[in-house]
């Protein structure tokens, strides 16, 4: 138990005992009061710029990754007026090609790591996975919070792995994958959002996209409180990224507003607000430019 209470003490600095249908009530509000606002075409080009763009296909290979990354140069010569994309995300056996490929100046390659989307594999070689990426090129790590540790109250553990991770990684951006839709509820959300921080995340991310749950305006509200309160404890700032299911420019406005409304100004840069997705760049270029694009 002794291992335990330092997790304890931590987690009793934060209101972790939340009532799921009150959040239901202030998300709702924030929806239907605040989002409407921020539809504007000023906000819709500030979200371009915050897109992590996004290929995690069973049928990727060095040719499609290669023509993927192409795209972001292309994309820089045939809209010079426009922000390019924050990211590239790929698997990590692709952040050489991604790399190699790439001629836009602060576009980063993300890559997920440690067994994603399960995460349910041995440290060293979550650690192993991680260090080739970094090697072959990767700027930005995104791994997977250990659910079932987490769920089975292991803490210890979950908190370890993510320090040993985030040591691989050095300066280079951690970003941790909650997985949402799997913690059941809000109070879980918040727990897990607090404890990664705790273990030197740089950002937390609400899904791999992979689980039939992915990202939701609660949890998106719940991971936001949980990163204000953290940065008020301790000074810290961590960045926020939802991702799996933004399917609409309604979706990225959502999360853009839950940012603006619980952490402010402060937050709304393409350093801070991430967006995981790829189907969005081609609705955000269509709404942003007038017309239908399918340039991605």
């Amino acid at each position: 138990m002794a291992e335990y209470s330092k997790y304890d003490q931590a987690l009793s600095k934060y209101n972790i005992n939340l009532n799921d249908n009150e959040i239901k009530a202030i998300v709702a509000n924030i929806i239907e009061n605040k989002v409407p606002e921020n539809d504007t075409l000023e906000v819709k080009k500030f979200l371009f710029g915050s897109i992590e763009l996004t290929t995690l296909k069973p049928t990727d290979n060095d040719e499609s990754v290669m023509q993927f990354a192409e795209k972001v140069n292309q994309f820089d010569n045939t809209y010079p007026h426009l922000p390019h994309v924050k990211t590239i995300c790929v698997y990590p056996n692709f952040a050489s090609t991604v790399s190699n490929t790439l001629d836009v100046e602060g576009v980063e390659v993300a890559c997920v790591s440690g067994s994603f989307p399960s995460s349910q594999t041995f440290i060293e070689v979550k650690i192993a996975e991680t260090a080739l990426a970094l090697k072959e090129g990767a700027t930005e790590i995104d791994m997977v919070l250990s659910v079932g540790k987490f769920l089975g109250g292991d803490y210890e553990n979950v908190v370890d792995e993510i320090e040993e991770m985030k040591a691989v990684c050095g300066d280079k951006k951690l970003k941790v994958i909650l997985e949402t839709g799997c913690l059941e509820n809000a109070s879980n959300i918040k727990i897990a959002s607090i404890l990664a921080m705790y273990s030197g995340a740089d950002f937390i991310k609400t899904s791999t996209g992979k689980e039939k749950i992915a990202a939701t305006p609660e949890a998106a509200y719940v991971m936001c409180q949980a990163i204000k309160e953290y940065y008020e404890e301790t000074g810290r700032i961590v960045g926020f990224k939802p991702a799996g299911g933004l399917n609409t420019s309604k979706d990225a406005i959502t999360y853009y507003t839950i940012v603006k409304e619980v952490l402010g100004e402060k937050w709304l840069t393409n350093d801070l607000l991430r967006l995981g997705t790829s189907r969005l760049a081609n609705i955000l270029l269509s709404e942003i430019e007038g017309e239908e694009i399918k340039f991605f």
